[in-house]
């Protein structure tokens, strides 16, 4: 039951917690006013004739409807001044949200196969990054390889990545996931591992737990993006319960694609229950409804979530990010200061 006096003292508490993001892609950040704008700094046409009509296109049945509009979208970021102009627009508000720590996916193959090339998208990331960086919001750079196509796609991708290493902290696995299991990568998986750099999978967002189990033993990653089907299997709860493996949930996009019938029924607050080392982020915000502290707001609003659920979701955020030890530690000091 909450211990809130009322849900503006909950949103006021959640406003200011200390808090990172793990699940964020940040071609999902591109608000239909940037779409707009882009395409008309880059003369490119786009099949909207407004930013309501754009907004109005936002009503998915699943991910894969979602996915057809989302790349749609890409089509204006050409530059790599797009990409830094995307990338900081996302970082002020993600600071606005409280948030210290973000981890940021991208998907170098949404732009290299249209052209665009590898050192333009993550030139432009970095960038943005770095200033923020400086003005004291840290941050890791997720390549992510997109499973509907081809491991040999993937391969060459990372690759191309070969000469930024010292720019890209891990790898991940996104878009369609249904049809496309964990293991058809393991062995650009294994490959980046060999490199030393961190692994992420999405799973059992549509997949099935089986595919979380993939993740888990064949690509054996460091986290595991979605993960909410995993409740299904209880031998798979004990294991991430167990091991204290990170699980990246979106409520809003839950609710959006429909993996959720409504909030009420969002599996976060069983994910607590059970030990799981559940945290809340946005995913594809500009799409899906809201930013870091919107999912809070909502979710807490509809599970009635106590100020410890909150703090706890906060701090798994920071135990589940790549951080080090002294990074770390400092930002659960810092959880726990807020509290009081």
């Amino acid at each position: 039951m909450s211990d809130f006096a009322s849900p503006d003292a909950r949103n006021a508490f959640i406003a200011g917690l200390p808090k990172a993001e793990l699940h964020l892609h940040i071609e999902g950040s591109l608000e239909p006013e940037m779409m707009f704008a882009l395409a008309q700094r880059n003369q490119v046409a786009i099949p909207f004739a407004s930013v309501a009509e754009v907004r109005a296109a936002y009503a998915f049945s699943n991910l894969q409807d979602f996915l057809d509009i989302y790349y749609q979208g890409m089509a204006v970021l050409l530059t790599e001044q797009d990409f830094h102009d995307l990338t900081a627009a996302y970082l002020a508000r993600a600071a606005n949200d409280g948030v210290r720590h973000v981890e940021i996916f991208f998907d170098p193959q949404g732009h290299t196969e249209r052209g665009v090339a590898f050192a333009t998208v993550i030139t432009g990331i970095t960038r943005a990054l770095d200033a923020a960086r400086a003005r004291g919001l840290t941050s890791r750079l997720i390549l992510c390889f997109l499973r509907h196509l081809d491991e040999a796609s993937a391969e060459a991708t990372l690759d191309e990545a070969l000469p930024f290493l010292s720019l890209i902290h891990g790898v991940g696995l996104d878009s369609s996931e249904a049809g496309h299991p964990p293991a058809k990568f393991a062995r650009v998986f294994a490959r980046a591992r060999a490199l030393g750099l961190k692994l992420v999978a999405h799973a059992g967002e549509e997949g099935p737990p089986e595919y979380v189990w993939e993740a888990l033993d064949v690509l054996e990653v460091d986290r595991i993006d979605h993960g909410n089907r995993a409740l299904e299997d209880p031998a798979l709860v004990a294991r991430l319960a167990a091991s204290g493996m990170c699980l990246t949930v979106c409520p809003l996009s839950n609710l959006a694609l429909c993996g959720v019938p409504d909030l009420p029924s969002h599996p976060l607050r069983r994910m607590l229950d059970l030990g799981l080392a559940a945290t809340v982020n946005s995913d594809d915000p500009a799409y899906f409804g809201g930013y870091v502290n919107r999912n809070f707001e909502a979710v807490a609003e509809a599970l009635d979530l106590d100020r410890a659920a909150l703090v706890k979701l906060a701090e798994n955020s920071f135990r589940g990010a790549f951080l080090g030890d002294a990074e770390r530690d400092a930002h659960l000091k810092a959880v726990r200061a807020y509290v009081g």
